[in-house]
């Protein structure tokens, strides 16, 4: 997963433009996206992506009307309140992000039982009425230390930056994190914070610990971290280590900064912002009567050293390198999965 990933990545953005509109079977139906968090470059990009391929798709006929809402709050009791509310408005089909595996699981079969489809993205839910899209996100964390080692084979500390509290896919990420040192014992966690996938959250967090610290060769992330980390050792003047990045503009332009200058070297991993757009498919799909697989996985995006320049180019100031998914794009999903 190399350059031919971020070679599908800009292909997904070329094509999803081009979709063919679905059946008028969904012409009347009516989606709503619901996301229980907002605060970094990710998801603001993940929204723009729904937007973006959504509008498309309700001009076209597609669907009646593809409306997003975010809680105030990264609370499952707020976003199980916001999803009884889209119940009572009659949504068709509920695309859900989820504060929570579990703890949506009553009001996702409460939807569920008024035969309301639920699919669940990035943060998944474990309810077996409702469907998943999501990464291994064990493996993308597990691959930063494999990366690691093959950059660093003699070893070294680790410092880890976690995500937001709380949240599936921290967990997820930072289990794999762990696994891959276990079976690389040659390095060591020596410190692990919060940076909520925010550059001035991690910031903030890094600056905080990097005192306590012994000397760090390289710091394993979650996403949106990686450019706040390198300039909290900066602060604190101390030699940059290897900082895994997570495709945020700020952390390619800071990367190819300092591979041009220095000829830094490391590798950049997500999960495309635009997989809601793929849960917007899979919804559709599903409510025109498509037999579709429960369970879906899709690759993570990945930069290497080698496609850097061609990662950042195609990544919007403020953004995260993305991809944009069409209704063959899920169609080729699910059939893949079948």
């Amino acid at each position: 997963m190399k350059s031919m990933i971020f070679a599908a990545a800009a292909a997904g953005m070329a094509v999803s433009f081009a979709a063919t509109p679905a059946p008028a079977d969904t012409a009347d139906k009516r989606i709503a996206l619901s996301n229980n968090y907002a605060g970094n470059s990710w998801r603001q990009a993940m929204l723009r992506s729904w937007e973006t391929v959504t509008s498309q798709a309700v001009a076209d006929g597609v669907v009646a009307a593809a409306d997003a809402f975010t809680t105030a709050e990264n609370q499952v009791t707020e976003q199980a309140a916001q999803i009884q509310n889209l119940i009572l408005q009659g949504y068709d089909a509920i695309v859900l992000n989820a504060a929570s595996p579990e703890g949506l699981n009553g009001a996702v079969r409460e939807a569920c039982g008024v035969g309301i489809t639920v699919v669940s993205f990035d943060g998944v839910v474990s309810e077996p009425c409702a469907w998943r899209i999501a990464v291994d996100f064990v493996q993308m964390g597990k691959d930063e230390v494999l990366y690691l080692a093959e950059r660093l084979p003699e070893g070294g500390n680790l410092l880890e930056i976690r995500g937001l509290a709380g949240v599936f896919v921290d967990d997820a990420i930072s289990s794999g994190i762990h696994e891959g040192v276990a079976e690389n014992p040659q390095f060591q966690i020596v410190g692990s914070v919060h940076g909520d996938w925010a550059q001035d959250v991690a910031q903030k967090a890094v600056a905080g610990i990097l005192p306590s610290l012994p000397e760090v060769h390289a710091v394993v992330t979650q996403g949106g971290d990686g450019y706040g980390a390198a300039q909290a050792f900066k602060a604190a003047g101390r030699p940059t280590p290897v900082i895994i990045m997570g495709n945020r503009h700020d952390e390619l332009t800071w990367w190819k900064e300092q591979k041009d200058a220095t000829g830094y070297e490391t590798m950049s991993v997500s999960i495309a912002p635009g997989v809601s757009t793929l849960a917007f498919w899979v919804a559709q799909q599903i409510l025109d009567g498509a037999e579709v697989p429960k369970d879906l996985v899709v690759p993570f995006l990945r930069i290497d050293q080698d496609t850097l320049e061609e990662g950042l180019a195609d990544t919007e100031p403020g953004g995260v390198a993305n991809v944009l998914y069409s209704l063959d794009d899920a169609q080729t999903v699910i059939a893949t999965a079948q």
